[in-house]
């Protein structure tokens, strides 16, 4: 049987997608490298039965290598299975965060510390430790932590937010979504979950209420967690207009339905207030169709207060970022078929789980920053908190809105110059328009000599296998017969009207390579002084690099990061690069890249930006080649050879 140890290293492996050394997994798991080697050595051994094998490589570290996934996968179930039987003691700072913060949340009473200790086999100082971290996760649901002499600890706070602290922070963990779902028996056993989901499905399809997959499951949790709380005696407390407000809603009419069925499985009783609860809970979830309203029907459907506030959003985006999507009326639609039903959560502090919150981080950083300034003007004017979660459904819209406009932008008409005869034209034809089918027109295929005798006033721009000697009224674009990748780069330069980003971007004074940083707040305090002393920018700049990073955290794996500040400092847009001799902590992800970023005051392309930086580090390979370059030429000849976009 595998350790607990073992089954960590394993966890990390299998959730790292880059090598990482045995430093740092001994750091993470608070042992010896020596220990971390002679675990792997062990782990080997199993492994080599079970379909799967972790690669040691000199100077980069172990990664894990998948030979056979069905032998792996039932390697895995057994494993879960193993750990779940045995009720393994949680052994890392993480696990045992975790495991406090259940039990303390789970538990009516107090509990005495030499429990705690005793119970997770570590001293008392260890626990004091742990502890503080248990507090400022507790702080965040507006919870705290009391301590009763001859007693213990004990969680106290709004039943309300307990119950968000136990959906959000126990069912949204990484560790409890490794292999699979949430393991949530300590709760309600398996069976009882699927009896709840199935009353859910029975009651709202008799509804007009819509709900996605995410909402349902959501809203079955909740469930759960009422039964629970109410079995033992804790109730949540509505004031009386709160009550007011939602007992005479549809919604409510629904919940009692839903709730009777619930009340008969489960021998439970729900007073009114908990059927209020779970009112607001489908107030806030539910989805509002369309129905193919035009701007003026779905004006006479949403409040005056709701359109406002969404034009000052659309307004505030385009004046930051230029993106020029005011007059973009499904985005408006969209967004004010979230924010309808959202607005009822915001104002009772309810949270929506976003299960695509990293991946919209990651793969929309710009529409992610338009949702942040979104959320800034939510609170302002309905003073709740937009936490990451409502900024990145707010995001989703938005980035849908952006790759709509990039559909919409006009189509480039380009004529082809080829002096090798008709089939290798038409083969270069039809390489670009299946390539660039929404973007380009290829309007001819003419020989060199027809040049001079072609009208050219309806063309962007020409794509030759010939050089032109001749002077023509339009850009002239020198490609291979059989194109690669730097002739579509040369292509798409025209395409987009874009300059060579690599060369705006990047200054050479602005690279520093494999420093000695241990934390984030070291990297951002010793990039923004570099730039201070070069004086790039003024210094006020760090102070909105850290207001960014605590709004949300700009690492989202793949070793990088790409903090940036609130608002604009610079004139022009550029980047500060940094690479770490070892991978540091970063809000959860290790970091050995670091980007930041200083976008122009009148930047007008930060999608294209976006877009050439997301292509270079979404890329597990030219990120590892760059964090091993050893000097600024190096690492400049890498990006250039990266930009095959």
């Amino acid at each position: 049987m595998l350790s607990n140890r073992m089954i960590h290293i394993l966890k990390v492996l299998i959730a790292t997608k880059v090598p990482i050394t045995s430093d740092d997994l001994a750091n993470r798991i608070q042992v010896t490298s020596r220990t971390i080697r002679n675990d792997i050595k062990e782990l080997n051994e199993i492994l080599l039965i079970s379909g799967g094998v972790i690669k040691s490589t000199r100077g980069i570290g172990y990664e894990l290598e998948i030979k056979d996934q069905k032998k792996f996968k039932l390697f895995l179930q057994e494993m879960t299975n193993d750990s779940h039987a045995t009720n393994q003691t949680p052994n890392t700072p993480e696990e045992r965060v975790h495991h406090i913060v259940r039990k303390l949340l789970l538990e009516n009473g107090y509990i005495k510390l030499d429990d705690l200790a005793d119970d997770l086999y570590i001293s008392k100082s260890t626990l004091q430790h742990d502890l503080i971290e248990v507090r400022r996760i507790l702080n965040t649901f507006k919870l705290e932590l009391e301590s009763k002499p001859y007693h213990g600890v004990k969680v106290i706070g709004n039943e309300m937010n307990l119950r968000f602290c136990l959906s959000e922070y126990l069912f949204n963990r990484k560790e409890l979504m490794m292999y699979k779902e949430y393991q949530m028996d300590f709760i309600l056993p398996e069976e009882d979950m699927k009896r709840i989901q199935s009353i859910l499905i029975e009651e709202i399809k008799h509804t007009d209420i819509e709900m996605s997959d995410v909402a349902l499951h959501n809203l079955s949790i909740h469930f759960a967690i009422a039964c629970k709380r109410i079995h033992d005696g804790n109730y949540v407390l509505l004031a009386p207009d709160e009550f007011e407000g939602i007992c005479h809603t549809t919604e409510y009419e629904v919940a009692k339905q839903i709730v009777s069925k619930i009340e008969s499985a489960f021998h439970v009783s729900f007073p009114e207030t908990e059927i209020a609860y779970i009112a607001i809970h489908l107030l806030g979830t539910k989805k509002i169709a369309s129905r193919n309203l035009n701007r003026q029907e779905f004006e006479s459907f949403v409040e005056r207060d709701l359109r406002d506030t969404i034009q000052e959003i659309i307004q505030k985006i385009d004046d930051r970022f230029h993106l020029q999507l005011k007059n973009d009326n499904e985005l408006y639609i969209s967004l004010s078929l979230h924010l309808k039903p959202a607005i009822n959560r915001l104002q009772f502090g309810m949270n929506m789980r976003n299960p695509m919150l990293e991946e919209i981080k990651a793969k929309y950083p710009l529409a992610f920053e338009a949702g942040i300034l979104a959320g800034k003007v939510l609170e302002e004017r309905l003073a709740v908190h937009i936490d990451e979660d409502e900024i990145g459904y707010i995001a989703l819209h938005i980035s849908v809105a952006m790759e709509r406009q990039k559909m919409n932008q006009d189509v480039k008409r380009c004529m082809i110059v080829c002096a090798t005869g008709t089939g290798s034209a038409m083969l270069l034809k039809y390489k670009l328009q299946a390539k660039y089918f929404h973007q380009l027109i290829v309007v001819d295929t003419i020989e060199y000599y027809r040049l001079n005798e072609t009208p050219l006033k309806n063309i962007d721009f020409i794509i030759t296998t010939i050089p032109i000697e001749e002077e023509v009224p339009v850009p002239v674009v020198y490609v291979r017969t059989i194109l690669g990748s730097d002739d579509f780069m040369k292509i798409e330069q025209y395409l987009h009207d874009r300059n060579e980003n690599k060369i705006t971007y990047l200054k050479e004074d602005l690279i520093f390579l494999q420093e000695d940083l241990g934390t984030q707040e070291k990297v951002i305090k010793f990039l923004v002084h570099e730039l201070e002393d070069a004086g790039y920018v003024t210094s006020d700049f760090g102070a909105s690099v850290i207001e960014r990073e605590k709004l949300s955290p700009t690492s989202f794996g793949n070793l990088v990061a790409m903090p940036h500040p609130m608002e604009s400092f610079t004139e022009e847009t550029f980047w500060t690069i940094c690479t770490l001799k070892r991978p540091i902590e970063w809000s959860g992800n290790r970091v050995q890249f670091v980007c930041l970023l200083s976008i122009g005051k009148h930047d007008t392309n930060l999608q294209g930006m976006y877009e050439y930086l997301i292509s270079i580090i979404e890329n597990e390979q030219i990120v590892k080649q760059l964090i091993s370059c050893k000097d600024k030429k190096e690492f400049i000849e890498t990006l250039n050879r990266s930009y095959d976009r």
